[in-house]
């Protein structure tokens, strides 16, 4: 490796407790999305290194499960404030790997800490239960278990949120972790790895590696070892590792893609609505799975809609992340850039009317002006694929049924929203809208202490809340009789 940045520490692996570069010859690369400058080179697992993280989550899960709960939520707290403490520090690595503004993964660690927090409490309350007896003399119990090692894999664009919800959740429920974080943005991991650690988290418990993402999944959820798989990414990718999971009958928790239909009704507060539609949108360069991105707008305040949502997204200020008069950042990767210029293309030729952005800028670095595309056709390709990016795209509807319709036509189901005051309106988008997570008014559908997950080729399963918990730990039943 000769390739580092002063600013940026080098990345290593985190197994069996120690870190190391280990690596198969092979590295990645860390790139500032807002220069194209190269940050740091990253150590590809070797199978090596693979194996050993196996088995010191294996041993590992032999102590970490036994351990009483209230010491697995101490260390889980301890962790937390580390990360609070940190966070300044933490948070500007992000936004040099990530792209984001520095505000945003400022937020994005504090929630991160309270991610840990809310675990440690989490820990303390994942009870079984005492059935009634058939007969005297008799206990009949429900005892919850943990499953076992986990293997988990996440994406690069809220690298720190991701893996900790993964992360925390397994070590309040007693399981081990080999977590594989994107290449693009190893730093966040790192930092939540390095308070755990030293925070006083057993040897082994969590093992942090990296590497070509098929190479080291496969080589992960073949071992007889991981006992549970959870996965946020592409549909795409989540249909191929449900299927290796199915080869060893281990249960998966799968967060995919998302094409988050917006309802926007005649009587919504067009003020209101403009305001938080923008920032929903622009809200780490609309690179989140839950990013508005259809926006279904009721005839009545259609042009009015338009109007406004357009000059407001010109008046965005695109820029460095690091720069505090900068609102959005830049995109994580030239591959975003690629994929968003060709949907915005597409759009415009068959018949959309671009209304706000769709252009690059005059900035170096993976930036792209927040844009908004009119009368957009069905079979435009941004209308079907996620854009993943600040693309927002908007049509026209007249009756409820067929605003609905609109928002139900494709096969994702992870969030949905509506603007209205109607409490009947608002009623009847929460029983129709056929996705895991709806926000009437409002874009925040996913909070740690609420399940967040998908239906449709969204995925299956869910994180946050008790139900969150759940999902790494099985009932065990207990019938004793004396």
């Amino acid at each position: 490796m000769d390739k580092q940045s002063s600013e940026y520490p080098a990345p290593k692996q985190f197994i069996d407790g120690k870190w190391r570069s280990g690596g198969d010859g092979h590295w990645g690369v860390v790139r500032n999305p807002a220069t194209g400058e190269v940050l740091a080179e990253v150590p590809r697992a070797s199978r090596q290194d693979l194996d050993d993280a196996l088995a010191s989550s294996s041993s590992a899960f032999e102590v970490w499960r036994k351990t009483p709960a209230i010491e697995r939520a101490a260390v889980l707290r301890r962790a937390a404030d580390l990360v609070r403490d940190r966070t300044a520090y933490l948070a500007r690595l992000m936004t040099l790997e990530q792209g984001k503004t520095l505000a945003e993964s400022t937020l994005e660690f504090s929630i991160v800490a309270e991610t840990l927090e809310w675990n440690a409490a989490e820990a303390l309350r994942a009870n079984g239960r005492i059935i009634p007896a058939r007969m005297r003399g008799a206990r009949q119990m429900v005892v919850m278990q943990p499953l076992g090692p986990v293997a988990a894999f996440t994406p690069w664009n809220f690298p720190g949120v991701l893996p900790a919800r993964k992360i925390a959740t397994a070590l309040a429920a007693g399981c081990t972790v080999v977590i594989k974080p994107a290449e693009e943005t190893p730093a966040s991991t790192i930092g939540i790895a390095q308070a755990l650690q030293d925070a006083g988290l057993s040897a082994g418990a969590l093992n942090v590696v990296f590497g070509v993402p098929g190479d080291v999944s496969s080589h992960l959820i073949r071992s007889d070892i991981i006992r549970k798989v959870h996965f946020t990414g592409s549909t795409e990718v989540g249909r191929q590792l449900a299927k290796l999971a199915a080869e060893g009958l281990k249960p998966c928790t799968l967060e995919l893609g998302g094409h988050a239909p917006v309802l926007v009704f005649d009587d919504a507060d067009l003020d209101a609505t403009v305001a938080t539609s923008v920032q929903g949108k622009i809200r780490n360069a609309g690179q989140v799975c839950t990013c508005p991105t259809r926006f279904i707008v009721q005839e009545g305040i259609y042009e009015a809609f338009l109007h406004r949502y357009g000059e407001a997204m010109n008046r965005v200020t695109v820029g460095p992340g690091l720069d505090p008069t900068s609102q959005m950042g830049a995109l994580a990767n030239q591959r975003r850039i690629d994929a968003v210029d060709a949907m915005v293309s597409d759009a415009i030729s068959q018949g959309g009317r671009l209304v706000a952005g769709g252009n690059r800028g005059d900035l170096p670095g993976t930036f792209w002006r927040p844009t908004l595309i009119a009368d957009v056709p069905r079979t435009a390709r941004a209308m079907n694929v996620e854009p993943f990016g600040p693309l927002a795209l908007a049509i026209p509807f007249s009756t409820v049924d067929d605003g609905l319709e609109e928002a139900n036509r494709l096969p994702y189901g992870l969030a949905g929203y509506a603007f209205t005051r109607s409490a009947a309106t608002a009623v009847t988008v929460a029983d129709e809208l056929h996705v895991g997570g709806i926000g009437i008014n409002t874009f925040a559908v996913s909070q740690i202490e609420a399940p967040f997950g998908g239906v449709k080729d969204s995925g299956y399963g869910v994180e946050g809340g008790h139900e969150g918990i759940e999902a790494f730990m099985h009932p065990r039943y207990v019938h004793h009789v004396t």
